[in-house]
């Protein structure tokens, strides 16, 4: 096969969406490929500091604004409707500005629905064919209506997530009836990228918490874990705060180790050596605690109905321990957390189930 040029977009809301396009880069330029990369902010140095020599071009974000409050969280994102819409329809312009000058031979899009040309090959990814709306079924379906109708304009739409069962995101990435260009993709972790996982087992044991997720929610829920990490002196924490503009504060306790954020060769034996790993429960970090077997403590973001669904989802289906922000006490929750099931217990995944289905895509693509 020849060499491709890919372009790869993931979407801004979070850094979650870019951290599992990095696997996917990886392979495309281990195949051959020229991989370009668009995106801005924390999402841009995300990707350099993965791939230094990866040339990023700048893509405005969608610049979302999130509630600080749980009962507004879902009204004050429907309110930027509107502003999603205008995004969308300035990503397809740029699209067809820079297809112009680099000539890509196909277009990887997570979650950004404007970037997608007729004439250029283009791939959706998402694992949330059914949006929670928060406003019961009629709403759920509705708005799955006008979704179906958005990924239609896109060649194919790769379903991150195992196919034929439950899967790991349940009915997110499981409904009734699934677009006819869908291809499930299985897990996507950059937790996979660096070979065998490394044996920790001689490491001291200590509780890793991994902050993610949309300001200002995940700096309270940062509040809320180093004071009461500062009343367990007997338990060793590690706090990777996932926001590399915001610095460590001043005169932590011996006991707790902080990052204000680490790439996923860092990340990987960090996760791996944990005994308990406590975190929201977005799907993306949800995917690396799988691959992984770890246990975790699910502390869902207030008011977003995807992370509050999944919680709820795990704890129903295998046991994992869950809590609100507002209720979370690390005296009484960690030692729950520990006695409950590794994420993902019994789910038949791997790190490279995406790899035949990107390969036949590609092959598709390859020139003549």
């Amino acid at each position: 096969m020849k060499s491709l040029k890919i372009l790869v977009a993931p979407l801004d809301w979070g850094l979650g969406h870019t951290t599992r396009c990095l696997p996917l880069i990886r392979y495309l330029q281990e195949q051959g490929h020229t991989v370009v990369a668009a995106a801005e902010g924390h999402a841009a140095r995300l990707l350099q500091e993965n791939f230094p020599q990866l040339e990023v071009l700048a893509l405005p974000g969608y610049r979302i604004g999130y509630s600080r409050h749980k009962r507004m969280f879902t009204t004050k994102l429907l309110l930027q409707i509107p502003k999603i819409i205008r995004a969308i329809k300035a990503e397809h312009r740029w699209l067809r500005q820079m297809q112009e000058d680099h000539h890509f031979d196909g277009v990887i899009s997570d979650n950004r629905y404007g970037c997608y040309l007729p004439s250029l090959p283009s791939v959706i990814l998402t694992h949330q064919l059914q949006i929670q709306t928060g406003f019961g079924s009629w709403a759920d379906r509705r708005l799955r209506y006008c979704h179906y109708a958005l990924l239609k304009k896109f060649q194919q739409c790769w379903i991150v997530d195992v196919g034929g069962t439950s899967g790991l995101s349940g009915k997110l990435a499981h409904p009734d009836v699934t677009p006819g260009h869908a291809r499930y993709l299985g897990l996507l972790s950059q937790c996979t990228m660096f070979g065998p996982i490394p044996d920790t087992a001689t490491q001291p044991p200590y509780v890793l918490a991994l902050l993610s997720g949309p300001e200002p929610m995940r700096s309270q829920l940062a509040q809320i874990l180093l004071r009461q990490m500062a009343g367990l002196p007997q338990q060793h924490f590690v706090l990777v705060a996932g926001n590399p503009s915001i610095p460590a504060p001043a005169q932590l306790p011996a006991h707790i180790t902080y990052y204000t954020h680490l790439d996923a060769a860092q990340l990987q034996p960090l996760i791996v050596a944990a005994s308990l790993v406590i975190c929201r429960s977005g799907y993306t970090t949800l995917m690396d605690l799988t691959l992984l077997q770890k246990k975790a403590l699910l502390v869902p973001t207030p008011g977003q109905t995807e992370q509050e669904y999944l919680a709820a989802y795990h704890r129903k289906q295998h046991g994992v321990h869950t809590c609100t922000q507002q209720e979370l006490s690390l005296v009484r929750d960690m030692p729950i957390a520990l006695d409950t099931p590794a994420i993902g217990t019994g789910l038949e995944a791997s790190g490279d189930q995406f790899k035949p289905v990107v390969d036949a895509w590609l092959f598709s693509r390859a020139p003549a």
